[in-house]
């Protein structure tokens, strides 16, 4: 079974990890569970090129995105030919894929990643700890090494 959809390998600045972390620890403020996603544009999928922060609302131990926002991004995304290429969120101890992680991607597409960046992204920026799952072509989430399918950029 394939789980990785044909797509390559993201290429991700640096200058996005820094502010992917910066934004998730701002947002959650060692506290809170919180979310980012990364874009790239359809002409060069495996460049990610945006941090986008989603407009939500911490509820118990989770969030939930804001619908109205939600209907604008992917009016935006339409507009400038972009898609979203992986979810980032933060879990409070070590990171995992929750049950609510697998049925609420914001995309259900194979080869769609889910990072999930461990103790509200405190630590050091990088990958310790993380997370990686991918939709597979059998619809579900398997897990995957951070190495395979994220290579960072200067």
């Amino acid at each position: 079974m394939s789980v990785s959809g044909g797509i390559p390998r993201l290429r991700v600045p640096l200058a996005v990890l820094r502010e992917t972390f910066a934004t998730l620890r701002q947002c959650g403020a060692g506290r809170r569970e919180c979310q980012v996603l990364w874009t790239s544009p359809w002409s060069a999928l495996a460049m990610v090129d945006r941090v986008v922060h989603p407009k939500h609302r911490v509820r118990g131990d989770g969030f939930e995105l804001d619908s109205a926002w939600l209907t604008d991004f992917w009016q935006q995304l339409t507009r400038t030919a972009c898609g979203v290429r992986v979810q980032i969120h933060t879990h409070p101890g070590r990171a995992f894929h929750s049950a609510t992680d697998d049925a609420w991607p914001i995309i259900h597409s194979p080869g769609f990643l889910s990072l999930v960046i461990p103790r509200f992204a405190q630590d050091e920026i990088g990958f310790s700890g993380a997370h990686l799952t991918e939709i597979g072509d059998d619809g579900h989430w398997h897990e995957v090494r951070v190495v395979d399918r994220i290579e960072v950029i200067t």
